[in-house]
């Protein structure tokens, strides 16, 4: 059934966008970015725009509110909020409405306060502007740090933003953005980066806030399971176009889009694993900005589309009375779009330990004070095994990765092994060999790669210095691992500034490979990708894990990435492994307290809702770690005379899974209680549960 626009409710809408274009003024030629873009936001309701990076999401929210740079312009349509139209506002009519009616939230908090001032003169700074005297936005400032739930806010009024973690920062950006109880709250990618138990609060803070103000929310994310959990109703954007449009459960549920069908099947949903089948990953990439574009903005991407869809615009289809529609010819066809194959080759691990640490600390000295980073940890990766190694930040991870590496050399005692010979703690002293065994794949491939380099230098100097390989045998070396990466011979002769943020990672990850390593470590390699870029990589190192037999050491914030490629998983917490075993053993338990936090944080965007377990207050620091179990000032199941006085044992839960806790199995299978779950949700964020802490 094909319908028009949907009905705005201008008079009403928090936010209404009726028909927006825009373009970016590109050496005096325009370039159109939004071409028709129509939703609107009520109030107390939260609307998410999902989409590819490039698809227009972030442009959509600063031309609503009219944060445009030099070179934006609004072309046509209209945008109003309660009626009233900020397409029509005066530059002083702009600043009166951001000041008291809607506020912006950014993905980097620490791009949005001034690195010199102390944290009470910035917020206070916001209630100024709303005319109060400075002694009246001082105390207004305080109560604003108490309202988004920061611990002894008196002492953050007097830090600096660089002595704050993420989730604290991200929390005083809030704090300022709620200055005037705005009615309307853009938030743009506000998670991004942190961890999962941090994200997790920062969501349930807006959602209170959310509650007690009535106000709509915009919310931009490209993680779904964050959409899924925070909003009503979802927006899916393509080149700057909407094209499908519903409550989360109808359009997460049964999408009616062949864009929405491929987002959804690219990300590891309902469990499945690398063994059961790759995830899909949507072919060809989004078009450049200002490019003139078919009837159908999506027809060179679709695995359904015809002939119809590149001359004739697609009707807008009812899907049901709630409000769904999508934007195409051939919704009914949507079980065609191609379902994510299943694995054909069988993924086997071997029983031979090929990299192992043997009771490894790494003890950094600051100021005269020794700071214990790890604590006798022991891992060990068999052949064509995946290890993931998951946890908060400041738990360890990367310097476990830089120590297994040699770029931090272990304390006297601990081992790092190569096939049972130790390897020497320093790279700079290693043999090839060793040097060759483990390498690196970097979350940012942009601080990685020479910039200036071409594709084929970077890895014909990698193959030269790792292989011993030169002249034609070292370029035939580098074409081959380059062709195992999909990337052409036109890949080779671009420079990385050349390439999407996928074929740069892609690049990155042929580095590693060129001299044949026996684990390569991939610290964060997906986080900062789109959805379905992020599947491709995940295929590719399935697929090189099954061909070449490689290990994987594989840190990651987001957890269901780690589930879907881990074959066991490791959680560490101050320097420690917490836990440790298979990860259908991880996921199906019984868990340690700290992991079972960890796993009811993770948002869900098949719409499960496990009752989530707060972490009350910050990891503690390496240099005064809590006396007894490191983790018993945070911890859901403490038990007082034990857990802060004794170091807890290793205890097998079974076979192969290992905690290091008090409880016993039968302890730990027992349901936490509403009434633990109460008293730590009302804990103030950076307190601690407990009063020895």
């Amino acid at each position: 059934m094909s319908i028009t626009e949907p009905d705005l409710h201008t008079d009403t809408a928090a936010l209404a966008v009726d028909d927006l274009h825009m373009s970016y003024i590109v050496r005096g030629t325009p370039r159109a970015v939004l071409r028709g873009v129509t939703f609107e936001v009520r109030p107390g309701e939260a609307y998410g725009l999902v989409g590819e990076s490039g698809c227009g999401k972030s442009t959509t929210a600063y031309a609503a509110l009219r944060y445009l740079p030099a070179n934006g312009r609004i072309d046509s349509g209209r945008v109003t909020s309660h009626g009233d139209e900020l397409t029509a506002m005066s530059a002083r009519e702009l600043r009166q409405f951001r000041a008291r009616r809607a506020s912006m939230v950014y993905q980097d908090p620490v791009q949005a306060v001034n690195p010199v001032l102390k944290i009470g003169r910035q917020v206070a700074e916001a209630f100024e502007v709303l005319g109060q005297s400075k002694q009246e936005a001082r105390e207004s400032a305080l109560e604003a740090l108490k309202r988004v739930r920061i611990a002894a806010p008196e002492s953050v009024m007097e830090r600096y933003p660089h002595q704050l973690s993420g989730g604290m920062l991200q929390r005083v950006v809030i704090a300022m953005a709620l200055a005037g109880d705005p009615k309307l709250l853009v938030l743009d990618e506000p998670t991004t980066g942190l961890d999962a138990t941090v994200e997790a609060e920062v969501l349930d803070l807006v959602r209170d806030l959310r509650s007690e103000l009535n106000s709509a929310i915009l919310l931009i994310a490209h993680n779904l399971g964050v959409i899924r959990t925070m909003c009503d109703r979802v927006g899916v954007m393509y080149a700057g176009r909407v094209v499908e449009e519903g409550t989360v459960e109808e359009v997460f549920d049964d999408p009616s889009h062949p864009y929405t069908k491929g987002l959804l099947n690219s990300i590891p949903r309902h469990g499945i694993r690398k063994t059961d089948r790759e995830l899909f990953a949507i072919p060809g990439n989004l078009p450049q900005i200002g490019d003139p574009l078919p009837a159908c903005v999506y027809v060179d991407r679709c695995p359904i589309a015809t002939e119809i869809c590149a001359v004739e615009k697609p009707p807008i289809v009812g899907r049901g009375d709630g409000g769904h529609w999508t934007r195409c010819h051939h919704f009914d066809r949507i079980d065609e779009v191609p379902e994510p194959d299943e694995v054909s080759e069988q993924h086997t691990v071997g029983t031979e330990e090929v990299i192992g640490v043997h009771g490894v600390s790494k003890t950094f000295r600051q100021r005269g004070t020794e700071v214990p980073a790890l604590v006798s940890v022991d891992l060990g990766f068999a052949e064509g095994e995946t290890l993931g190694l998951v946890g908060e930040s400041g738990s360890g991870k990367s310097t476990l990765a830089k120590t297994m590496l040699g770029v931090h050399e272990p304390d006297e005692g601990g081992a790092i092994t190569l096939r049972g010979r130790t390897m020497r703690g320093k790279a700079t002293e290693r043999i090839d060999e060793s040097i060759r065994a483990i390498q690196m794949v970097f979350q940012n491939p942009d601080s990685a790669l020479n910039r200036s380099w071409t594709v084929r230098r970077i890895l014909m100097r990698t193959v030269t210095k790792l292989t011993g390989l030169k002249g034609d045998a070292a370029e035939e070396r580098a074409i081959e691992i380059a062709t195992a990466m999909r990337l052409n011979e036109r890949h080779l002769d671009m420079r990385p500034r050349q390439l999407s943020g996928g074929l740069k990672q892609r690049v990155a990850i042929a580095r590693a490979f060129a001299g044949d390593p026996n684990v390569v470590v991939c610290d964060e390699p997906t986080s900062a990708l789109d959805v379905s870029v992020q599947a491709a990589i995940l295929n590719l190192l399935a697929r090189l894990q099954r061909d070449d037999r490689t290990s994987y050491m594989f840190i990651s914030h987001d957890i269901g990435v780690v589930r879907y490629l881990a074959d066991r998983i490791a959680v560490m917490y101050v320097g420690r492994i917490v836990e440790l075993g298979t990860t259908d053993q991880i996921f199906e338990g019984p868990n340690h307290p700290y992991t079972e936090a960890l796993l009811s944080a993770v948002p869900n965007v098949d719409g499960r809702a496990d009752q989530r377990i707060p972490l009350t207050g910050e990891i503690p620091s390496p240099a005064d770690p809590p006396s007894g179990c490191v983790f018993h000032t945070r911890c859901h199941r403490y038990i007082d005379g034990l857990c802060n006085v004794e170091v807890p044992p290793e205890v097998e839960l079974s076979p192969g899974h290992t905690v290091l806790c008090h409880l016993t199995r039968e302890q730990l299978l027992e349901p936490v209680s509403v009434e633990v779950l109460q008293q730590a949700a009302q804990v103030g964020a950076g307190e601690s549960l407990h009063p020895d802490a």
